[in-house]
């Protein structure tokens, strides 16, 4: 069976686009297919989705980690979102023809290739033992909190013993994760003390949504608030549930929605007219749902196995 594997990195850095096409071409060159990238300068973030087999996202994202080691000082690094590494956070997904337990196994693997580097890494998510570890415990401080050294109860998976973060590339946080929606949700009329009210009203940690995470920001460069989210099981949680409580908020506080923005790659869940339409996503086509690249993908391997097997007899 085609096995197809996904991993998701986050850069700390999104200003410098010339960098980040750079690193776009690294992790190309391991022989994986490029689904999505972009970068945002007020996060000083940028995030790139890519799909293949195991053994090549592996390479690709020991590739980015020596990458972002090499060419990312976080001493420099300022933007709205918490980070703690040159290459903050690195899931891996099993799509198809995979387990969990496979995403568990890459996630581990890569995680050893980091350490070696000098760059300590944390488990989360399935790949932490026990199962579940949270990025926002890792994250708590960001990196500046952790430069004199790790407290007693977070300290790093690998290398075992690792005494501080890698002084220019931090800490990564390696993990193994079903399919997630990251998404944003930009509101006019509403300030960040709003922001903040609303996104600790609606996410889990607060009494909100299962599985959701959200962050009430303000982005400097754009003069702009957001809501940033990750939503971890989207067809458990429904978006448009969690989009109406936040609309409503919003209006409560004299304000309103003014744009909704996908990170990434489309769940299916979020490609059915009432939530096309409601959402207000934008190019919703094939290209950017998901399971659409994956299943070009089996089906173009599947088709170059039996073109080499029919050639050998």
């Amino acid at each position: 069976m085609v096995k197809v594997l996904e991993a998701v990195p986050n850069f700390s850095e999104g200003r410098d686009l010339a960098k980040v096409r750079a690193l776009v071409d690294v992790v190309e060159r391991a022989g994986v297919e490029i689904l999505d990238w972009s970068a945002d300068p007020d996060h000083h973030r940028s995030v790139v989705t890519y799909i293949g087999d195991p053994r090549q996202v592996e390479a690709a994202s020991v590739d980015a980690a020596s990458f972002a080691l090499e060419r990312i000082d976080l001493r420099s690094h300022r933007g709205i979102h918490p980070r703690v590494g040159a290459l903050d956070v690195l899931p891996f997904v099993p799509l198809h023809g995979l387990e969990m337990t496979d995403a568990v196994a890459s996630a581990r693997r890569v995680g050893v290739q980091i350490g070696r580097m000098g760059v300590p890494v944390f488990y989360y998510g399935m790949a932490s033992r026990p199962p579940g570890r949270r990025l926002a415990e890792l994250r708590r401080g960001g990196f500046e909190g952790l430069a004199g050294g790790f407290p007693t109860d977070r300290l790093p998976d690998e290398p075992p013993g690792a005494p501080a973060p890698h002084p220019t590339a931090g800490v990564t946080c390696v993990g193994a994760r079903p399919v997630l929606l990251a998404w944003n949700v930009f509101l006019l009329g509403v300030d960040l003390a709003g922001a903040r009210e609303i996104a600790g009203k609606i996410r889990e940690r607060g009494g909100g949504f299962t599985g959701l995470r959200a962050l009430g920001l303000h982005l400097p460069r754009q003069d702009r608030v957001q809501i940033s989210m990750n939503l971890e099981d989207p067809a458990g949680t429904s978006p448009l549930d969690v989009l109406e409580t936040i609309e409503r908020e919003a209006v409560a506080r004299g304000g309103r929605i003014a744009e909704t923005q996908v990170i990434g790659m489309l769940p299916d869940t979020l490609v059915h007219p009432p939530s096309v339409n409601r959402l207000v996503l934008p190019d919703p086509g094939p290209a950017r749902v998901l399971s659409h690249p994956v299943a070009q993908q089996v089906r173009a391997r599947t088709r170059g196995r039996t073109e080499i097997s029919e050639s050998a007899e």
